[in-house]
């Protein structure tokens, strides 16, 4: 769970600096619709993917004995 919780911080840091220099400098149309279409869905991704890996007090248990299996 750490390396899953470790890349989606990696994603969302990258994501949010990539939309933060398409919005602060400028850059030609196509280099900012790049971004949009690359960047926006991977900071949605890496939200999701830092919430699932947050286990809820009841399942803590639960992932200890079994691993995630992705449902």
């Amino acid at each position: 769970m750490n390396k899953m919780k470790i890349a989606s911080y990696i994603i969302l840091i990258v994501s949010v600096l990539a939309i933060l220099y398409a919005l602060v400098f400028n850059p030609a149309d196509w280099i900012v619709y790049a971004i949009a279409i690359v960047c926006i869905p991977f900071l949605v991704l890496s939200f999701g993917l830092i919430t699932m890996s947050k286990p809820i007090k009841e399942e803590e248990e639960e992932r200890r004995e079994e691993p995630f299996t992705g449902y």
